[in-house]
């Protein structure tokens, strides 16, 4: 019987992995798993009930401050901040929190749970489809899965789950969630879903003054009390070690959602906040790690004749020689290149790169000084800006902090135009590597801006009073400090997308020129989404995440050991 348990294991796993992507299979590393006999908990057993109370808006829960939910604060690390994740609506936060994965990467927006299709993809790449945090539990535990909510099409979803009872109000939620966790020992992971909350705010809003919206609310909690209380009465709760997520796929509507909550509790763990802190930007410091604009749609394309102004803040960590870090342009070998690119040079300082070679301009590519010491680890503002002015004259100016510099013609160069992607990071020239820095603040405006207006607002604090907002068209703040994206805050334009083995670091009060200084910027800097969800699933049932997983979520709990890990 240990042989075909087994085998019939291996056979679910491949069944699943097929079948969870609605699009396309995937092929994941798949390391040797464990084969446990299903038999009596032993001691200590990490065990994970996830309770969402969908709509519930972190601010709207702190003030009304449900009592079963405040019991769980206690014995909790907790945030009212959690950010949405992409467009944040109904399906594309539960894709998100039960994969870890970014919308920008899953693309599931839709209440059938299908892929939306997004004009800043690239509609060449591949398709991925990611598996979900029951999968990799009933992959590498010997253990049952469980999914309660009245949604049908969430249901459908994970359908893996081993119970997946058909409710269809809240109140049928709550019971047979009592009743699974009452009746099945063996179950270690559990989903649990209430949706009458957010159906609540649609009627007065979503704020703790509209009584349809907190009764609802208050409601809920009375349910998260229920289970608690079935939770603690197992037969061998002494001996399995829960730990209790209560959170919300997002605060407000599916329409226009806001920030949420998320409660992470164990006996063991002390009440404390957690949220992000200080200035919090991805260090770009491998050749492997950037952002870029998947497809713009031609809206940075630089053509022959557009007028338009690149500006960024940047700290370099390193003085390296000819190495990319800004560009939207081929790789630069010898002489040849379309596009442009920011690039290290010596002398501390930063220079740019022009070339039309594959449209036919049959000269070599032209440098630009930035002038100004820039590789000395401060923050400092980088600007260029491109004005056409008649056929002959195509002017190029760049500016350090404000401070004009040198000025060419680059209207031999014909047109720069180039499928190449505007990426923040690394870019190959000449063969150069070790780049090291972080990039904020990056703006990109569809005119050229003159001396005056860029010297007045190098250090503006508040993009919306630019005089010219209007020629926007993008605005990537790269502030998050989490999940894959930067976030674009511009009147139009894309989102860019982070790729490679990027990580989020914490600057504290190190922010800068045109970002004012969390005064409250001790202590851990950690932001949180819905992916943080899975992540901590995984973490907490001892399943290692593997980087094939393309897991974005924070697994937060991992900086807390010292308080569980006896």
């Amino acid at each position: 019987m240990k042989t075909n348990n087994k085998i019939y294991k291996i056979l679910l796993c491949v069944c699943t992995i097929c079948i969870l992507g609605y699009t396309s299979c995937k092929k994941y590393a798949n390391p040797p798993a464990v084969y446990e006999e299903l038999k009596p908990q032993s001691v200590g057993q990490r065990k994970v009930l996830v309770i969402s109370i969908d709509g519930v808006t972190g601010s709207e829960i702190k003030t009304i401050a449900p009592p079963s939910i405040t019991a769980l604060q206690k014995t909790s690390k907790y945030s009212y901040e959690v950010l949405k994740s992409g467009i944040g609506n109904d399906a594309s936060s539960w894709v998100t929190m039960t994969t870890g994965v970014s919308y920008i990467k899953h693309s599931i927006g839709t209440d059938n749970f299908e892929r939306l299709r997004d004009p800043n993809a690239d509609e060449h790449a591949e398709i991925k489809s990611y598996r979900n945090v029951l999968d990799y539990i009933t992959q590498y535990k010997s253990t049952k899965t469980a999914v309660i909510t009245p949604w049908d099409n969430l249901r459908r979803y994970l359908r893996n789950a081993d119970f997946s009872p058909v409710v269809g109000t809240d109140v049928a939620v709550k019971d047979s969630t009592v009743n699974i966790l009452t009746r099945q020992e063996g179950v270690g992971a559990v989903i649990v879903n209430f949706r009458e909350v957010e159906t609540a705010g649609l009627n007065g809003g979503f704020i703790a003054t509209n009584s349809n919206y907190k009764n609802a609310i208050l409601k809920a909690d009375e349910y998260v009390g229920n289970i608690i209380t079935a939770l603690k009465a197992r037969k061998n709760y002494a001996s399995e070690d829960w730990l209790v997520i209560v959170t919300t796929n997002h605060g407000g509507s599916s329409t226009s959602p806001q920030s949420g909550f998320l409660i992470a509790s164990n006996k063991n763990l002390k009440e404390e906040e957690v949220k992000k802190r200080g200035f919090n930007t991805p260090l770009f410091n491998a050749t492997a790690i950037g952002a870029q604009v998947n497809n713009d749609n031609g809206l940075y394309d630089a053509g022959s004749t557009k007028d338009f102004t690149v500006q960024m803040q940047a700290k370099f960590n390193t003085e390296n020689y000819y190495v990319g870090f800004l560009s939207k342009s081929t790789i630069i070998s010898g002489t040849t290149q379309t596009g442009w690119m920011w690039f290290q040079t010596d002398s501390k300082k930063w220079n740019v790169s022009f070339g039309g070679t594959a449209n036919g301009s049959g000269i070599n590519r032209q440098e630009v000084n930035g002038g100004g010491v820039v590789f000395d680890g401060g923050w400092h503002t980088l600007t260029m800006t491109v004005k056409y002015v008649n056929a002959t004259t195509r002017t190029v100016t760049l500016y350090t902090d404000g401070d004009q510099n040198q000025s060419i013609n680059i209207s031999a160069h014909k047109s720069l135009s180039t499928s190449e992607k505007l990426t923040l990071g690394y870019k190959q020239f000449s063969g150069g590597t070790g780049l090291s820095f972080q990039g904020a603040e990056l703006a990109y405006f569809n005119t050229a801006l003159d001396a005056a207006t860029v010297k007045a607002n190098v250090g503006l604090k508040d993009m919306t009073k630019h005089p010219n907002y209007a020629n926007l068209i993008g605005y990537w703040q790269n502030n998050e400090g989490t999940d894959a994206y930067l976030g674009n805050k511009a009147p139009g334009g894309y989102d860019m997308s982070l790729y490679g083995p990027f990580t989020w670091k914490a600057m504290g009060t190190d922010a800068p020129p045109s970002v004012t200084p969390d005064a409250d910027a001790s202590g851990k800097s950690i932001a949180l989404t819905p992916a943080t969800v899975s992540a901590n699933m995984l973490y907490w049932m001892n399943i290692k995440i593997l980087a094939d997983f393309g897991i974005d979520g924070n697994p937060f709990l991992n900086q807390f050991e010292l308080e569980f890990l006896k």
